[in-house]
């Protein structure tokens, strides 16, 4: 059982990683009707993902894996929880943004979104991207004992 929920933690990061970069791709050109409704698709997978992750996460720490105490006593762990958090409260801006475009987008219209706001999308983006490459480097310190306290 341990390594089905391994396999789908794994799984659930990488779908998440990749809904990112799609996003990020898509964001970069200009905006489609049918590009802005893949992002909209794309961050709702984003969002089906981190909910996974968290899921399926919490049950590895609870319940398989090494448990709860090692976890918390682990400093590239509790690192690595305060970084999901930070990407989830980033992850709030771009997704409101993309849910405004919906009433457009059933319209048959593009959405319209000024200059800086698109950079300030893909910018938020991109520090996603790059904080989950850090938590992935986490992730491995955690699950090798490096930096475990107590």
């Amino acid at each position: 059982m341990s390594a089905l929920f391994a396999f789908l933690h794994h799984l659930a990061a990488f779908a998440l990683f990749a809904a990112l970069a799609v996003e990020l791709v898509l964001i970069r050109e200009t905006l489609t009707v049918e590009s802005a409704r893949k992002i909209v698709r794309f961050d709702f997978v984003y969002g089906l993902s981190a909910g996974a992750l968290v899921v399926i996460g919490l049950l590895r720490v609870f319940h398989f894996e090494k448990g709860a105490a090692y976890y918390l006593h682990s400093a590239p762990f509790l690192g690595k929880l305060t970084l999901f958090a930070i990407v989830g409260l980033l992850s709030i801006y771009p997704t409101r943004e993309f849910l405004s475009w919906r009433k457009s987008l059933k319209q048959g219209q593009i959405p319209v979104v000024d200059a800086g706001r698109l950079r300030a999308i893909r910018s938020v983006i991109h520090w996603e991207l790059a904080s989950v490459a850090l938590i992935l480097l986490l992730a491995a310190l955690a699950a090798r004992g490096i930096g475990h306290f107590g």
